[in-house]
Order: C-alpha cells, then sequence, then structure tokens
C-alpha cells in the first residue's frame, strides 16, 4: 500500500473560468494560473505523483512552458495516473478537500463526485469530497488538499 498528499492554492481574478474537479463552476471569479487552475486536480495529481516521489505538478509540467499555458487540469491527471499505472500502482480510494469561501459548492457536490469518479477510473463511494471555508482567512484563493490510498 502506499499514501500520497498533494495541495494547491490559486487567486481568484474576475473574469476568469472557475474550473473545480474538471468542471466548470458558474463564478465571476476565476483560478489565475498557467494553466486552467484547476486546484483539486492539481492537488490529486500531485498526491499520486508523491506516492511514488515522483517530484510534483510544477516539475513534469512547468509554467515557464508554453506548452501548458491554457491546458486542462485533466492532462496532468492522467499523465500521473499513467505514471502510478506504469510502476504496477493501482488507485484505490480519493479523498478531497476544497477550500473556497465563494461560490458555495455544496449545489454541485453530485456533479463534482461524479466526475471524480470518471477521472479517477473510482466508484463514487471511493472519492472523499469535502468543502470548507477560510472563514474569511483567505477569501479571494481556492484551495485544495487532495490524499489517495494505491495498491502496489
Amino acid at each position: 500500500m502506499r499514501l500520497g498528499y498533494g495541495e494547491d492554492s490559486h487567486r481568484l481574478e474576475e473574469g476568469r473560468p472557475l474550473y473545480l474537479c474538471g468542471l466548470l463552476i458558474p463564478s465571476p471569479r476565476g483560478a489565475f494560473a498557467h494553466s486552467d487552475g484547476d486546484a483539486p486536480l492539481h492537488a490529486l495529481t500531485d498526491a499520486l505523483l508523491s506516492a511514488y516521489g515522483l517530484g510534483d505538478i510544477g516539475l513534469l509540467f512547468p509554467d515557464t512552458d508554453p506548452r501548458w499555458q491554457g491546458v486542462r487540469s485533466e492532462v496532468f491527471l492522467r499523465e500521473a495516473l499513467r505514471l502510478v499505472a506504469e510502476r504496477g500502482g493501482r488507485l484505490l480510494q480519493a479523498n478531497l478537500v476544497i477550500t473556497l469561501d465563494w461560490p458555495k459548492l455544496s449545489p454541485h457536490r453530485k456533479a463534482l463526485v461524479e466526475n471524480l469518479a470518471r477521472l479517477l477510473g473510482l466508484p463514487e463511494d471511493r472519492v472523499g469530497l469535502g468543502f470548507k471555508t477560510s472563514e474569511g482567512l483567505a477569501p479571494g484563493h481556492v484551495q485544495a488538499r487532495a490524499a489517495v490510498l494505491l495498491d502496489g
């Protein structure tokens, strides 16, 4: 068994899209980032890579490389899953916590879990998803923390 942990955060800016768990969430503000800024998928990617000592998302997909400009974060997650599988690993469970003051995410929970399960190749009951607010400490940011359990 292996455990992996990752986290990511982005500041929010007016007029940018807000992608979370691979879905576009209606919001007047979205993540400022080189890619699409999907903090939950970035955290999951880092968690998968960390379980096998493969560095982090910035090592594999540096923001100094124009190839990754505006790229959907699903690309990063798929590559991390491929690298894990290449080493004989199999994802068993994933847990995510997203911290965001606004918009409220609870109306999107079902869709977010469904999409995460699809992207990760897991049944929905193996995908944990929690939401928190920053209690006003970081209202202009989105943060995600992820933990994964793997076999192999």
